[in-house]
């Protein structure tokens, strides 16, 4: 639980203060001796629950001004709450180490494989957008429910060089700012963008980022700045580790649109043909990176070290019972049980009124 107005919880200074008020009072109120023989008299003609039935009523009335208090403050809880749209982001890696045939018939063909399969599986209410990183980012679809056009764009992907993380996760918060206007777009050199509003901590968007990668960032910003960056803003990211450990060949014609593809260009044109090799390539993902995105940002991190592997990560995301994390008001909670202690007091008040 969190409190919007917490310097207002000062107010429950007063309960102490009023219960050394009240004993204070008690001490000096000192009703008429009367004698008795025996003391035992005394005890035997009360109720046995005297006591505490004197005080009960002050013990009431001091819980009320207590949760008053915690009302004043403005309490907040976070609660989970299911929703029918999701926005949704892949983030794939064509770097040229995605050309390697340790799942064939080339990581990245395999890769695009299972994203058009994941794609389609989707249900109507998800709007989903691709990005493609290398040693840049570029948004190639913005979030759609046109199903062909990611399907098509999917499959016009080709590699490029080196691998920046962290813009991929930059890019795909800017796709998602295009439709979603809670999520307010990046700030980098050379553009304001929009730095997000403080949020409650642990509240999520029903947006989320799917990244893809097969290696480890050595272009680009910091991937747990941009991790971050998704953070403040509610999103989610799922990474996704792929590649086997011993690696592979390089595929002749998928290599050499990777050599002639020269930083700044697009990632369109299509995939890579069969048959062919060139120098091998050995894993080198750096799964700390990867999960602690996932850690940092709400969402979780997954190896996939073969075609197979890939599909059931894709088929397991949390797409179809994604909810949004609110945080909501709780005041009135503790305003009606104010209400309640006050008006218990009252009530044992008026009924033990003749008691001593």
């Amino acid at each position: 639980m969190t409190f919007l107005w917490a310097g207002l919880l000062v107010i429950l200074i007063a309960v102490p203060l009023l219960a050394a008020l009240y004993l204070w009072a008690r001490r000096r109120r000192r009703p008429a001796a009367a004698r008795y023989s025996s003391v035992s008299l005394i005890r035997a003609a009360g109720p046995p629950a005297r006591r505490w039935r004197r005080h009960l009523p002050f013990v009431l009335f001091a819980a009320v001004i207590a949760a008053l208090a915690f009302a004043i403050a403005r309490p907040t809880v976070v609660l989970s709450v299911p929703s029918s749209q999701t926005n949704l982001v892949l983030a794939m890696d064509v770097s040229g180490s995605m050309c390697s045939t340790d799942i064939e018939p080339t990581r990245i063909e395999a890769a695009q494989a299972a994203a058009v399969a994941f794609v389609e599986s989707q249900p109507a209410g998800t709007h989903i957008g691709l990005v493609a990183f290398s040693g840049f980012a570029a948004i190639i679809e913005a979030p759609t429910s046109d199903r062909a056009a990611v399907v098509d764009a999917i499959r016009s992907l080709t590699t490029g060089r080196r691998t920046a993380i962290g813009s991929g996760i930059q890019a795909s918060i800017d796709a998602l700012a295009e439709v979603d206007p809670n999520v307010p777009p990046v700030v980098t050199e050379g553009r304001p963008g929009v730095e997000p509003k403080p949020g409650v901590p642990g509240t999520y968007l029903t947006d989320i980022v799917v990244l893809l990668t097969d290696g480890a960032n050595n272009a680009g910003p910091e991937p747990l700045e941009a991790a971050q960056q998704a953070a403040n803003r509610g999103l989610r990211v799922y990474t996704i580790g792929y590649g086997t450990a011993a690696g592979g060949e390089m595929q002749a014609q998928c290599r050499r649109q990777f050599l002639g593809n020269e930083p700044g260009g697009g990632f369109g044109g299509g995939g890579g043909g069969g048959g062919g090799g060139g120098g091998g390539f050995r894993r080198g993902i750096d799964e700390d990176t990867l999960k602690a995105i996932a850690e940092l940002t709400g969402g979780t991190y997954s190896p996939a070290e073969s075609a197979g592997e890939l599909g059931e990560v894709f088929a397991d995301l949390p797409t179809t019972l994604i909810t949004r994390r609110e945080p909501v008001e709780v005041s009135v909670a503790f305003v009606a049980l104010g209400g309640l202690l006050a008006g218990g007091a009252l009530l044992l008040g008026r009924a033990w009124r003749p008691l001593p």
